[in-house]
């Protein structure tokens, strides 16, 4: 055989390297179908643990590329959440979005056991990103994006940290949007966001200050002094319990106001799925139980507060898209977040300074850490703080930053530049980027990606 059919019989079978049974070939329910090609299967995360994927083809030459990764956060929700509701299928980009950990969407384990923690998922995270190129090898030297948002602001980079360490992969850099960071710094900043947005009157402000802060240094986040934590009950309930979209400020709430929280002293009296009540320090309601207490008023299902995911929930349970994505007869009902996952989550690191400073100290990587700034899970002065807490060099001080939109330039946030990363606001969004300003999103995207000046 000669060496120029041979070759060329090597690139066609890259070409198809692609299994051929995980490729959908018809989405139902669509009037016209895509146009590019996208797939969906299951990509091996350990022994008998199976991650959901749905990939989809860049719309223009896909071969050349960038592969982004995608994971939404929780932890327990699910990536589809990005897929249907925050991207759609981007022009310039590779995109993979996976389900994780096992026992959210539609993974699955054999053994049915989803009790997981922080170091577990990024381990199997990099194994099915493995898995995926093994599947798909003609992606295998494409610039390798790792995205994520909210808790992906934990599985992103302890995920990075498996990357950086193969070098198979064409790691380039890591993007978080809206994530979270540290507890602490995020706890404390909350709080000076609360007050300056005009959702705390001047006495309980003054209260606050009085009982949490001394020497002009403030700790809302772990205070032993009791009167800092009444305080911070009635803070908590202004913001994340009164019928606020903590998501978006200034979004109204799906739903409506909840009316069925009360209090008995230092705490939160609220309804659990089996409509029975329980009881939780108020310290830990607007942390790790964030996702516990608005668990499905009326229906046994987790949606993150005010928010509706009836649509995809709806699409994504029917046999026919289920058939036509090839999901496994061993997955439960898709629901945009596992309350059982959630639960028994064990989160291990507190902060991702050690994990960002790995990726920064080999100066390889670049890093984006964004935020929509009318969200308050996740809220934009927090991930601005733990930024410029990794302490490293100005490169381009805070200014604005623009996007085209109906012709005319417009100020699509605020932007700070370090030495191989960057802070981003986006004006006007909310903890979901992309739903609220998607074209602001799609430029950050892209000048992330492509490298270019914001």
């Amino acid at each position: 055989m000669g060496p120029v059919l041979l070759s060329s019989l090597l690139l066609l079978g890259l070409g198809r390297a692609a299994p051929p049974d995980h490729e959908v070939t018809y989405l139902p329910g669509l009037s016209k179908q895509p146009s590019f090609r996208h797939f969906s299967g299951y990509l091996c995360a350990g022994p008998g643990k199976y991650l959901h994927y749905w990939f989809v083809e860049a719309q223009s030459n896909p071969q050349s590329s960038p592969l982004v990764l995608w994971l939404n956060g929780g932890p327990g929700c699910s990536s589809m959440e990005g897929f249907l509701k925050e991207h759609g299928p981007f022009l310039i980009a590779n995109i993979l979005y996976v389900e994780s950990p096992a026992g959210v969407g539609f993974s699955y384990s054999d053994d049915k056991k989803y009790a997981t923690n922080d170091t577990e998922v990024a381990h199997n995270n990099y194994l099915a990103l493995k898995d995926f190129l093994r599947l798909f090898p003609e992606y295998s030297k494409n610039d390798l994006f790792l995205t994520g948002e909210s808790y992906g602001g934990v599985y992103i980079p302890t995920l990075a940290e498996w990357v950086m360490q193969d070098p198979s992969l064409n790691l380039k850099g890591i993007a978080v949007g809206n994530g979270l960071s540290s507890y602490e710094i995020n706890d404390n900043s909350l709080v000076y966001f609360a007050y300056y947005h005009g959702l705390l009157g001047t006495e309980l402000w003054q209260d606050l200050q009085t009982f949490c802060c001394s020497q002009g240094k403030c700790n809302f986040h772990d205070n032993s002094n009791l009167n800092c934590t009444l305080k911070m009950g009635e803070m908590i309930q202004i913001v994340e319990e009164s019928g606020l979209n903590i998501y978006n400020l200034y979004a109204p709430c799906d739903g409506g106001v909840p009316g069925s929280m009360r209090y008995e002293g230092d705490y939160l009296i609220t309804h659990d799925l089996g409509n029975s009540f329980i009881r939780m320090p108020l310290r830990f309601s607007w942390r790790q139980n964030l996702f516990r207490m608005p668990v499905a008023r009326n229906k046994v299902r987790m949606d993150p507060p005010c928010t509706n995911s009836t649509a995809p929930s709806m699409y994504l349970n029917s046999p026919e898209v289920r058939k036509a994505l090839h999901i496994s007869p061993k997955a439960s009902e898709w629901q945009v977040c596992s309350f059982d996952v959630n639960r028994s989550y064990k989160r291990l690191y507190m902060q991702m300074n050690e994990q960002y400073l790995k990726l920064l100290g080999t100066t390889k990587y670049r890093i984006l850490v964004y935020n929509g700034d009318v969200d308050m899970a996740c809220n934009f002065l927090g991930d601005e703080w733990f930024v410029d807490s990794l302490c490293q060099k100005v490169q381009v001080a805070r200014r604005p930053w623009l996007y085209t939109e109906n012709g005319e330039n417009q100020i699509g946030g605020f932007v700070k530049e370090f030495t191989n990363i960057a802070f981003l606001t986006v004006k006007g969004a909310g903890h979901m980027v992309p739903t609220d300003r998607p074209l602001a999103a799609f430029t950050m995207f892209c000048r992330f990606i492509k490298n270019q000046p914001y």
